[in-house]
């Protein structure tokens, strides 16, 4: 393939809630670590999403380098906060999407991606125009402009989003944005009303829809019951309109232990929380055996497949 884009980097960037006004078309990064050129740290299959993304065959993951939030606990460091990843062109970037479907994946997981928007979607349409027909999914903190939302409108399938916090100084303390609920909370109706209800394949795959995840973090079991609250208010509204995913594999990673985390939620908390779910009705989904706490299911950043 040509070295041809079809935009021009943000000479101004607003592409997440931060705004930072970063120049990225002369190679300054943003608040994200991001600059002009694109750069992802792993492409492989990986089998440790929900069944109905993983599947048999694996998600055709790309990990990108970068982040807009700045959790304290960050299981991916090293690519999030740290710069860990390779320099790509965006044709070599539709090259690895067309490679992961030639592997057997199930869809294109893209991780943590909104820093990279227009380089990703130009490499989509590359992609596209050589055979590329997998779904997509947007892998995502939650922390997401309605814009940014918009704009992937046509790229995006399937919506694979966090919503971390209710509380204004836990998000502060633990992802330096007191702002992350009211963002988060707009983001994910667009989402909602993009993505339209979950629809699966024969092998119940999912191939659009929203999974709604929720990390339980310990000591703070009040605030994950908030946000429970906020996802059985969007489930009561309209039942079924996504599939909740409540995750227990919170592990003490980074700088967790200056802030208060540093341990493992203990099973009588996720158990609280478990309930708390269920009492709410939001049992048409998923959710982890207290053994997923393992480092081992967060993958090697060793640039595979880049």
């Amino acid at each position: 393939m040509s070295e041809t884009l079809s935009f021009t980097p943000p000479a101004h960037c607003e592409l997440c809630p931060r705004r930072c006004g970063a120049n990225r078309a002369a190679g300054q990064a943003g608040y994200c670590g991001a600059g002009g050129t694109l750069k992802a740290a792993r492409a492989a299959l990986h089998f440790w999403e929900e069944p109905c993304i993983s599947g048999t065959r694996g998600s055709g993951t790309v990990f990108f380098s970068g982040c807009t939030l700045r959790c304290c606990y960050c299981q991916n460091y090293p690519i999030s906060a740290e710069g860990l990843g390779r320099e790509i062109t965006v044709p070599r970037l539709a090259e690895i999407f067309l490679d992961l479907q030639r592997q057997g994946a199930h869809n294109i997981n893209l991780v943590t991606p909104g820093q990279w928007r227009p380089w990703i979607t130009a490499a989509l349409d590359l992609a596209r125009a050589q055979g590329l027909k997998l779904p997509i999914v947007c892998n995502t903190g939650g922390y997401e402009t309605v814009e940014s939302v918009a704009a992937w409108q046509g790229y995006i399938d399937i919506w694979l989003a966090d919503l971390k916090y209710f509380s204004p100084a836990l998000s502060a303390e633990l992802s330096a944005a007191p702002d992350y609920f009211s963002v988060a909370k707009a983001a994910i109706e667009a989402m909602l009303a993009q993505a339209g209800r979950p629809v699966f394949d024969e092998e119940g795959i999912l191939q659009k829809g929203v999974i709604l995840r929720h990390l339980a973090l310990p000591g703070h079991v009040d605030d994950s019951f908030a946000v429970l609250d906020q996802m059985a208010a969007w489930n009561d509204a309209d039942p079924g309109c996504f599939l909740p995913s409540l995750m227990s594999q919170y592990t003490p990673f980074y700088k967790a232990a200056e802030h208060g985390i540093g341990r493992r939620i203990t099973t009588y908390e996720y158990r609280r929380v478990v309930n708390y779910a269920m009492d709410k009705g939001l049992t048409a989904g998923y959710m982890q055996q207290k053994s997923s706490a393992k480092e081992e299911y967060t993958p090697a950043f060793d640039l595979t497949g880049i």
